[in-house]
């Protein structure tokens, strides 16, 4: 009981970002099928983002992502969602969606296309100002598609100084967070695919940049809960884009594919001091919502890191060290399969009380009449970015 007690403790602190794009419609290449209630609007986002917190009690903002969420007063904004009883979170760029940068952005051989991208990423900046938002999230699409197309060493040189004139144009308090992904929309390379590249260059840049973890942006097989313990060991997890995939970056609610591997995550978060909040680590959700609704897809996501986190606090880190020094392979494996097969949602469900918020967040939401409210309200909303 005293341990029940004290993870309920450590759960308080836990915060989950929400992304914007998540609740307008979005969903695969191929198709995006239309939902009612989606938002007309970068507040009515907000809105959206809103009910998550308050029906979990730890999604307390929402990241936005330029252009989709272009307004002209920022500050004006940022006092719209402290109303709201939210905060906005991290920027994020968009350097992908324009035809000028069909063969690169930052790194596009062509100088007049360079220079466009990265006034988009300092003018991202400016928005951090006017928002007080302390995180800059940078995903380049750059990459070539065929061997000959482009320079390899020469792309990395082009982003090499793009990065170091954004970091130069950060405050004192921002961040920059460097994304990687195995491939698409290129093929052949991808400018920054892996996290080793996303870490050299943070690494050169200095303090101020980390990389960010997408768990969808992996290959088969890869063990991201090893890269996690590397960067967190370096000092250079900054942030994590929470989804999950099944073959590539299917954006799928997180925890949907491999509950597992999200523990077997959060696990060496918490053994690396991630989960501590002086560690300044950034607990993001970067998925879509295409055949299921899009703000209960979202507080199931969030219940989802939640119910994980409860499992890898769990873990009897003095029995498994025992175990570990022992050489005990089956008795560290036993400790650890313990502590991930323990039901932790009746811890959750009390602490949701204590927290004077519903045991069931998705049950609460669906009575709340929120969804009937906006499907009556909105017509024509549309608001997202990909295939919008």
């Amino acid at each position: 009981m005293g341990a029940h007690i004290a993870i309920k403790q450590r759960l308080l602190a836990q915060q989950i970002e929400t992304p914007s794009w998540a609740y307008g419609n979005s969903g695969t290449r191929f198709k995006v099928f239309a939902q009612p209630g989606v938002p007309r609007t970068v507040e009515e986002k907000i809105d959206d983002a809103a009910q998550v917190h308050a029906h979990t009690g730890i999604a307390p903002s929402v990241a936005l992502h330029i252009p989709w969420d272009k307004v002209e007063d920022y500050g004006k904004l940022a006092k719209y969602a402290e109303s709201a009883g939210i905060r906005l979170g991290t920027i994020n760029a968009n350097v992908f969606q324009d035809d000028d940068y069909k063969l690169g952005s930052v790194t596009n051989p062509d100088p007049r296309v360079r220079r466009k991208a990265l006034d988009h990423l300092l003018e991202c900046v400016d928005i951090m100002d006017a928002t007080g938002s302390r995180d800059l999230k940078l995903w380049f699409s750059d990459g070539t598609n065929y061997p000959g197309q482009d320079d390899i060493r020469e792309r990395q040189d082009r982003l090499a100084e793009a990065l170091d004139a954004v970091y130069a144009r950060l405050g004192a308090n921002q961040r920059m967070l460097l994304e990687y992904k195995l491939f698409e929309p290129a093929f052949y390379t991808t400018d920054v695919p892996d996290w080793g590249t996303a870490y050299a260059h943070c690494l050169r840049l200095g303090e101020k940049a980390k990389v960010c973890v997408d768990t969808g942006h992996h290959a088969p097989g890869t063990n991201i809960e090893f890269i996690v313990a590397f960067l967190l060991r370096e000092g250079k997890l900054g942030a994590f884009d929470f989804n999950s995939r099944f073959y590539a970056d299917d954006d799928l609610m997180v925890g949907a594919a491999d509950p597992f591997q999200l523990f077997r995550i959060m696990y060496e978060v918490v053994r690396g001091g991630g989960y501590e909040r002086e560690a300044g680590i950034a607990f993001m959700l970067d998925q879509c919502h295409n055949i299921e609704a899009k703000i209960p897809g979202q507080i199931r996501s969030v219940c989802n890191v939640q119910e994980a986190t409860a499992k890898a606090l769990l873990v009897d880190r003095e029995a498994l060290a025992e175990a570990q020094l022992s050489g005990d392979v089956i008795a560290a494996n036993d400790v650890f399969m313990d502590a991930y097969s323990t039901d932790v949602r009746p811890i959750l469900a009390e602490l949701r009380e204590e927290m004077g918020i519903d045991p069931d967040p998705v049950a609460a939401y669906r009575r709340s009449g929120y969804q009937d409210r906006i499907n009556a309200e909105r017509v024509g909303g549309n608001q997202a970015g990909w295939g919008a």
